[in-house]
């Protein structure tokens, strides 16, 4: 493969995994450091790597160098659980503002009621747009496994959005 398509390629990848990182919580100049760092260990370890299962890879080392950071930092354990919605919007007007702010809080309060691995899975689906057989590879897991798991963690955030209505209503 050329050169200068590997690169290009490699360049979408990152920026893929850099605005997931963000989406986890992540700083932007954290997002940058984490995804510098991942590019470097990409290109030593190019040889040994499989090729069908690269965008994995760079997921699974950006996201656990961005964990081991966080670790070192503030020993949190719900990191992934964070989500910065403010990059989903583009449109910034004063109503906008307050229904975004409102979006959040509930998002944040429905995945924070979730089991943590539902709302990791929740978010590499449909905020990250994982295929489902990335996901598995991610996880060292089977598709049908991830479908199931998505499937559940769809039903229980669907039920707490429920319940979460209901005693909006109250």
């Amino acid at each position: 493969m050329n050169e200068s398509i590997l690169g290009e390629k490699l360049y979408e990848q990152l920026e893929i995994v850099k605005r997931y990182l963000i989406k986890m919580g992540a700083s932007l100049q954290d997002a940058e450091d984490v995804v510098q760092d991942t590019a470097y260990k990409f290109l030593i370890y190019i040889d040994s790597m499989n090729i069908r299962h690269i965008e994995a890879w760079l997921f699974r080392a950006a996201v656990n160098q961005y964990v081991d950071l966080c670790r070192k930092r503030t020993r949190q354990r719900n990191i992934l659980l964070k989500f910065n919605y403010e990059e989903l919007f583009e449109e910034y007007t004063p109503e906008a503002a307050i229904l975004q702010k409102e979006l959040k809080a509930d998002i944040s309060s429905l995945l924070d009621r979730l089991k943590p691995k539902y709302a990791e899975v929740l978010l590499l689906k449909y905020s990250a747009d994982l295929k489902v057989t990335d996901i598995a590879v991610l996880y060292d897991m089977k598709a049908n496994s991830v479908k199931t798991m998505l499937y559940r963690a769809r039903k229980d955030f669907i039920k707490e959005y429920r319940r979460y209505e209901d005693e909006r209503r109250k």
